[in-house]
């Protein structure tokens, strides 16, 4: 049988070609393929201002850093703020890491995305902003997010590191809330090694996530910013301290790849989409391989399945059968996140029961998505998946 793998490499001789052109310009840490790369991609997704770093991990690190140390802050050490409770680590860490609270939501069954009605009734005056998650290339339900937040006077910020490409209504995903963030680790649409971005229209905020990237510095602002105004001498402004930073620049290279990557993320996209089709079509008429609902225009990160009828409890049984057809897996993103023994470290609003996540996390799994053509790869996914469903 031919493999089916997690994930593949979507470079070719133009990214390679990237990589040689920046090692004979001598410069290798943050330049100018960083700061060019940062203006194509905000125009790809239809953002003001884009700011790159080191991995979709430390965007979303960057962004809680910067909207609390925002010149009028958006959240404030103690503030609650609401998650979905299947996501990335990475998502909540630097939640708690800038002194708030994590309140988890249970998701939506279909979407897997936050369920809007339960994120409702979790608001408290404690609660101060919302971090929704585009889960696996799907967008969440953005318009009643956004009434949500209006109603309540909350801040809306994006996880979309699995979605680079997505849409709704004709707007690109992550661009919803007042920060939106991606990655572009090996696995994800677009790949630059390490990578990711973080994007906004707020020039507040903007400034600080430049000052926060590197160092917590003033050196990369214009003279007059919202952070820290420069004093006009480039001996002092090179090295003035203002914010509690890290160093999250990325590499002169990564952009370059990415640069070459962005033009290509459309076909790519394109072609995640037209798997999609095929994978739906082959187990719509198997109601115990439950899938996820597309809403907008997913970009398809991944396919998931969730086990169900007479299937739900034989996940291990599956798992094992597809990895001897080659067919490799792996859980639902973390599953169930507050079931993870880390969450003993980090603080947490009281628990309510989350049995959409807990179905995700003890009956679910996804196989990969490529960006070349899976017609082959999913019918065998298909047939096993048939041969298994008849033994019982």
């Amino acid at each position: 049988m031919k493999p089916y793998s997690l994930a593949s490499s979507t470079w070719d001789h133009e990214e390679i070609d990237a990589i040689q052109e920046v090692i004979r310009s001598g410069r290798f840490t943050m330049g100018s393929e960083v700061e060019t790369y940062e203006k194509e991609f905000a125009a790809h997704v239809g953002a003001r201002y884009a700011v790159m770093v080191n991995s979709g991990s430390s965007a979303n690190l960057a962004l809680m850093a910067a909207a609390r140390y925002r010149s009028t802050p958006l959240i404030e050490p103690g503030s609650e703020v609401i998650v979905p409770a299947v996501s990335w680590s990475t998502t909540y860490y630097p939640i708690n890491q800038n002194g708030c609270i994590l309140k988890f939501v249970d998701i939506d069954r279909d979407t897997l995305n936050l369920d809007i009605a339960k994120t409702e009734e979790a608001i408290t005056e404690q609660t101060k902003a919302i971090f929704a998650v585009n889960l696996l290339g799907n967008p969440a339900e953005w318009d009643r997010l956004q009434l949500l937040a209006a109603k309540h006077n909350l801040i809306l910020f994006e996880d979309n590191c699995e979605s680079l490409g997505a849409k709704i209504k004709g707007k690109s995903t992550g661009t919803f809330g007042i920060g939106g963030t991606y990655s572009s680790f090996f696995s994800h649409h677009i790949s630059t090694m390490e990578g990711g971005m973080v994007v906004t229209d707020d020039e507040p905020l903007f400034h600080t996530l430049k000052s926060i990237r590197a160092h917590g510095w003033t050196r990369d602002l214009p003279p007059q910013n919202h952070v820290y105004n420069k004093t006009g001498s480039p001996w002092e402004d090179m090295y003035r301290f203002v914010l509690p930073g890290y160093n999250l620049r990325p590499l002169e290279m990564e952009a370059a790849i990415g640069r070459v990557q962005l033009r290509k993320l459309d076909s790519f996209v394109d072609r995640r989409r037209r798997n999609a089709e095929i994978f739906k079509s082959q187990l719509q008429s198997f109601p115990e391989y439950r899938t996820q609902v597309e809403l907008g225009k997913s970009s398809w990160f991944a396919f998931s399945i969730v086990l169900q009828g007479k299937l739900k409890n034989r996940r291990s049984e599956l798992i094992k059968v597809l990895g001897e057809a080659g067919i490799e897996t792996r859980p639902i993103v973390t599953g169930n996140f507050t079931r993870n023994p880390v969450i003993k470290h980090m603080t947490i609003a009281p628990l309510d029961k989350m049995p959409i996540a807990d179905e995700i996390h003890d009956h679910g799994f996804f196989v990969g998505n490529h960006h070349f053509d899976l017609s082959e790869e999913i019918e065998q996914l298909a047939e096993v998946l048939r041969v298994f469903l008849r033994r019982f």
